[in-house]
């Protein structure tokens, strides 16, 4: 028998792969399949099943693409209703993969048809719980997601997810290995670790969601508070998880079309695109197409796309690092983000070389704007999200959290000059790039963020508590 967790650090999402005697399961596949074929292939075994923990929302399964492509199986829990051919598995019930068993468990409260796969060994063992978004390393899926489409509040939810966890998932053996859906980063939940696997035994000890002490009243409280509103994406993806999407192979050919440079500035003024500049920012704050906006590829990038790009059906045009097209178009339609229609063919070199305009961020080191703090006052904006702001942050800087950017019009005047920093600078110049594309152009970059800031020893900051949560 083979485990394999293939774990997306973007999506901090975790999809699974399981083999015995030629026949395979995927749990939680993304929606780019090739991955799952081929080690199925390798293995020279047949995915049997594609296991669904629940209706996803910070990304658009692969569970048709690949029952399409293989002819497996779509397993969901109780009470699931998707729009599509699909085995609805009863509680307790055994599905037989080769040698082994994997039973299933009915674990609502994250969403009402949410389930974890236990995994059974030839002998009957208990060995590994697949747990989806019900149980993470170190917290518990959010329970305020599914409260339209379950038609009950969060509180409910958060007791329904009490009930599953002490009723279903506390009684297992400590030794079992726990593989959840999510590890830190992902907006599941709130304070997961970094850690991506764990023993139930040890989660018992060291998970504020297990305490055995906790009373029902406590474990709502505590599971509710801190929860900050979900991405505007989530919706789209689960309504797409439920009703079916288009393939994933069409989606990608009409996203990597190249565009000369007259061809790309034509298709953005002909249409209501926006332009997305996927380079490092330390390389976008030097030069980029006006009205651009940068997320970088290498950092966060489906999560603040998702955040931050209006709708799905949005039309994109970006620019990439050449060679990186596909990718960037793959990882925007695994969010369901599948209105990409062409690329800016040579990157922005290209675009420099045809004469077309340019435009730049200032930025300011911390010493020169330590310097210039010693003589006027100085506007400086902290745009982490509000738990890192309230754990430390620069004394009388103001927070204005990017996912928070569209509230952030009516607060800032553009006649004022901002020094913008989040923590390192990836964030930084997301938030400046949008801020331009709507008449704000006195905002500074602060090179290297909070993090280059303390370490000039030149700026005040509050005293540093612990990071929980981290919303």
């Amino acid at each position: 028998m083979k485990i394999e967790q293939l774990y997306t650090g973007c999506l901090a999402h975790g999809a699974y792969y399981i083999e015995s005697n030629g026949a395979a399961a995927i749990i939680d596949p993304l929606r780019d399949v090739a991955s799952y074929i081929r080690k199925a292939q390798q293995d020279d075994a047949v995915i049997k099943y594609v296991l669904e923990t629940h209706f996803h929302a910070d990304f658009v399964s692969g569970h048709l693409e690949l029952a399409a492509a293989t002819g497996a199986t779509i397993v969901y829990g109780p009470g699931a209703q998707p729009g599509f051919p699909a085995h609805i598995a009863a509680d307790g019930e055994l599905l037989t993969l080769g040698d082994v068993k994997l039973k299933v468990l009915h674990t609502p409260g994250h969403t009402m048809e949410s389930t974890c796969f236990l995994l059974l060994s030839e002998a009957g063992e208990e060995l590994a719980l697949f747990s989806g978004d019900t149980l993470f390393i170190g917290d518990v899926g959010r329970p305020d997601l599914a409260q339209q489409a379950s038609g009950k509040t969060k509180e409910e939810l958060a007791g329904i997810l009490f009930d599953s966890l002490r009723n279903k998932v506390m009684p297992l053996p400590g030794h079992i290995t726990i593989y959840p859906g999510h590890g830190a980063g992902s907006a599941c939940g709130k304070n997961m670790s970094e850690q991506t696997t764990d023993t139930l035994a040890h989660q018992l000890l060291v998970n504020y969601a297990l305490r055995k002490d906790m009373t029902r009243a406590e474990f709502i409280k505590e599971v509710t508070e801190g929860l900050t509103p979900p991405p505007a994406y989530f919706p789209m993806n689960v309504n797409m998880n439920k009703q079916g999407y288009g393939h994933m192979e069409d989606v990608v050919k009409r996203g990597i079309r190249p565009l000369s440079p007259a061809a790309f500035e034509a298709a953005a003024n002909e249409t209501d695109a926006v332009i997305l500049d996927t380079r490092g920012p330390e390389v976008f704050i030097e030069g980029f197409i006006p009205g651009a906006i940068n997320i970088g590829v290498d950092g966060s990038f489906a999560p603040w796309a998702g955040t931050l790009i209006p709708g799905v059906e949005q039309p994109i045009l970006f620019v990439a690092d050449p060679g990186r097209e596909k990718e960037v178009v793959t990882r925007l339609a695994r969010i369901g983000y599948d209105n990409t229609i062409g690329y800016l063919e040579g990157g922005f070199d290209a675009w420099k070389a045809a004469g077309r305009p340019t435009d730049n961020i200032t930025v300011i080191t911390p010493d020169e704007l330590a310097d210039r703090m010693l003589w006027v006052q100085a506007n400086i904006l902290d745009i982490r999200r509000r738990s890192e702001y309230g754990n430390e942050h620069v004394e009388n800087a103001i927070n204005m959290p990017l996912e928070y950017i569209n509230d952030s019009m009516q607060t800032l005047d553009k006649k004022q000059l901002y020094y913008v920093h989040c923590a390192g600078g990836y964030r930084s110049a997301i938030f400046i790039s949008i801020m331009r594309t709507r008449g704000y152009h006195n905002l500074v970059d602060i090179k290297g963020g909070l993090k280059a800031m303390k370490e000039s020893g030149r700026f005040q900051l509050t005293d540093y508590l612990s990071p929980f949560p981290l919303l």
